[in-house]
């Protein structure tokens, strides 16, 4: 099984799993080697900006305690997941994100 094939929208399995917050699913790509946890969908949403929109704590967690995420990769208008968790009022999130930065 291909864990970086693409849809018609450009997302691979983790990047919907984490955008619909199916935490165990993250949890078995993720511990696949070959996962692209960077991975970028026809907007540029990665698996952490689709979960930080849609409100996952617990999937965003997960993906930053991956030490691969880039916490700072942008979308195709230039936003990144602590800009988009501040946009969308995801308080908690915002906090998990700065203390990923800062770390």
């Amino acid at each position: 099984v291909d864990v970086n094939s693409k849809d018609d929208y450009g997302q691979i399995p983790l990047l919907w799993a984490a955008e619909n917050g199916h935490e165990a699913v993250v949890m078995l790509l993720l511990d696949s080697d070959k996962v692209d946890v960077n991975s970028k969908d026809g907007s540029g949403g990665t698996p952490l900006s689709r979960a930080v929109v849609s409100g996952h704590e617990a999937v965003v967690k997960l993906l930053l305690d991956f030490s691969k995420v880039d916490v700072n990769s942008k979308n195709n208008l230039g936003q990144t997941p602590l800009s988009l968790a501040s946009k969308y009022k995801r308080k908690a999130i915002v906090k998990l994100l700065r203390s990923s930065t800062s770390a």
